[in-house]
């Protein structure tokens, strides 16, 4: 099957879509992929959506799907060829599981609508009705595509971790990354900091990193997820109330990160030739991986190639549409704490 997989991920840079083609579930070509970035007035829109009335998350919603419907037209002129399927994670704005909910918007309607194509999408609330976290779904496409590797890394908005432990799949979220980098960046007029050039020039304040560590989140037990709803009301406040300089900021949370992580992975007790991948936009932190390479230490870290990086999410989310269609599980209970396993995602239009 020709699968075009769409990501919108909590830290806004746009939409990412991959253009795969699976021979099955474990072999797959990446035939092209794109970054559409979200206009100003998308990102403001998205940003204020979980405060907004019950109209207006409607209405967005719809429009949502219009956008991303819009953005796969001017893909596939750029690059045409046949497309069996649209796979769509859609844009998370709520993410409460332990209150039995969560919402990915952009309407999958929609995006048939504007496409002509059918359309997998709503991938998570499934799980969260059998009395998972909804989250993460990426790991198995980690298991089925990226199994090489002893564990994955995505350093997105939030950062998140997957491995094999006695024939199962384990995921969880580990802290906020990108969500947190990028909002203090703002603060010095950038959308993000690049190469973590700000924070290198900053020192580690080991009070507010000690500060970050308590947060409760950090004592749960797997399987367990972060939103923005968390980020806002336990996170940000710590970084709000810092006196620090932004450079003092941004390296103490940069150390904060790297310290959740280096100590995620060393939990799972790597053993000698291992290897951890790590992907998403934080990757492209060189300051970010540089630190979390020297924690981990003698452990091999491996940053793939820029498609890689970018587009993991998209392609994985491709397969879970291919999965989908396929009645095959798409959605592990050992890793979301579902009572079983599932096959998540609404089909609409032709299949």
């Amino acid at each position: 099957m020709y699968i075009l997989g769409l990501m919108s991920g909590t830290s806004l840079d746009g939409l990412d879509i991959a253009y795969c083609r699976f021979y099955d579930k474990r072999h797959f070509q990446l035939l092209a992929a794109e970054t559409h970035p979200y206009p100003s007035e998308w990102r403001e829109r998205l940003g204020r959506l979980h405060l907004a009335s019950a109209e207006e998350y409607a209405r967005t919603d719809v429009d949502l799907g219009h956008f991303f419907g819009e953005a796969v037209k001017r893909f596939r002129k750029n690059h045409p060829g046949v497309v069996d399927l649209i796979a769509s994670h859609g844009h998370t704005v709520f993410h409460q599981p332990e209150k039995g909910f969560t919402a990915q918007i952009g309407d999958g309607n929609a995006i048939a609508a504007e496409c002509g194509l059918p359309v997998v999408y709503d991938f998570r609330r499934l799980d969260v009705a059998l009395g998972g976290q909804g989250a993460p779904l990426v790991p198995i496409g980690d298991r089925l595509l990226y199994g090489d590797y002893s564990c994955c890394i995505n350093l997105g908005g939030i950062a998140n971790i997957s491995y094999e432990k006695e024939g199962e799949r384990i995921a969880y979220d580990i802290c906020p990354c990108n969500m947190a980098l990028n909002h203090l960046a703002r603060q010095n007029g950038q959308d993000y900091d690049c190469d973590g050039a700000l924070a290198s020039q900053g020192r580690v304040d080991t009070a507010i990193v000690e500060q970050m560590g308590k947060l409760d989140f950090y004592r749960q037990m797997p399987p367990k997820t972060l939103g923005k709803e968390w980020f806002e009301t336990e996170f940000l406040p710590i970084l709000q109330d810092s006196d620090l300089s932004l450079p003092d900021l941004m390296r103490s949370t940069s150390e904060h990160i790297a310290t959740m992580i280096a100590d995620a992975v060393k939990a799972i007790a790597i053993k000698s030739g291992g290897s951890v991948l790590i992907t998403g936009g934080g990757a492209r932190n060189t300051f970010l991986t540089n630190r979390i390479k020297e924690k981990l230490s003698p452990v091999t870290v491996t940053i793939p190639d820029d498609e890689t990086i970018d587009y993991k999410e998209a392609i994985i989310f491709a397969l879970l549409g291919f999965l989908r269609i396929q009645g095959e599980t798409n959605t592990l209970a050992s890793v979301t704490g579902a009572c079983r396993d599932s096959i998540g995602g609404v089909v609409c239009g032709v299949v």
